[in-house]
């Protein structure tokens, strides 16, 4: 749906699961005199810059909310429980209906797509996440010969053994590998009794 009412139909080119991503097609001549929005370099962002965060929350079209980029490098468990790394935290009030929408930096490039809202149960506010625009662009040249991107993941939540970890839990002090803290249920490690 456009600023001025106008419904495009649009059909699914390919999608990343993994990363909370779909690439969607309108037709072209559809679109005509629309600008897209220039594509900044996400890994230069920074905690404390501004983020302006657009979407529908609640159905209210054309909704912006202002903040600052709170976090980089968070991370988050997707639709399929893979973790999303490298995400941008904001401020910016992010609702249901956000998902999807661009975070902007204060050139109005984006720097992110809003997939999420984490929040306690006793609290009215979270913190939006976005997955990073250099995400996107990595996987834009495949999702766009329409074949939908799949990511490696084994469903544990570990840690490298390391010499003083090895020490506390009493492993001999050579033994190397991950130390597995969490499985994570139906995923490929619980499947094979890690």
């Amino acid at each position: 749906i456009l600023s001025d009412e106008t419904v495009l139909p649009a059909t699914v080119v390919a999608t990343a699961p993994a990363d909370d991503i779909a690439l969607l097609r309108v037709d072209p001549k559809a679109v005509s005199g629309i600008e897209p929005l220039p594509l900044a370099d996400s890994d230069a962002v920074q905690p404390g810059q501004t983020a302006i965060a657009m979407g529908s929350p609640f159905g209210m079209g054309g909704t912006i909310t202002v903040g600052i980029v709170s976090g980089i490098n968070r991370s988050l468990a997707s639709a399929v429980r893979r973790p999303i790394a490298g995400m941008l935290q904001t401020d910016a009030i992010v609702n249901p209906g956000n998902s999807g929408g661009p975070l902007l930096n204060s050139r109005g490039e984006v720097i992110g797509i809003t997939t999420a809202l984490e929040r306690d149960a006793l609290s009215s506010r979270g913190v939006g996440l976005a997955v990073p625009i250099n995400t996107v662009k990595e996987m834009l040249p495949r999702l766009m010969a329409g074949r939908s991107v799949r990511r490696p993941w084994i469903g544990i939540t570990g840690m490298a053994l390391t010499p003083r970890l090895s020490l506390e839990m009493g492993i001999e002090r050579e033994t190397r590998g991950i130390y597995i803290i969490q499985v994570a249920p139906e995923s490929p490690a619980a499947d094979v009794g890690l």
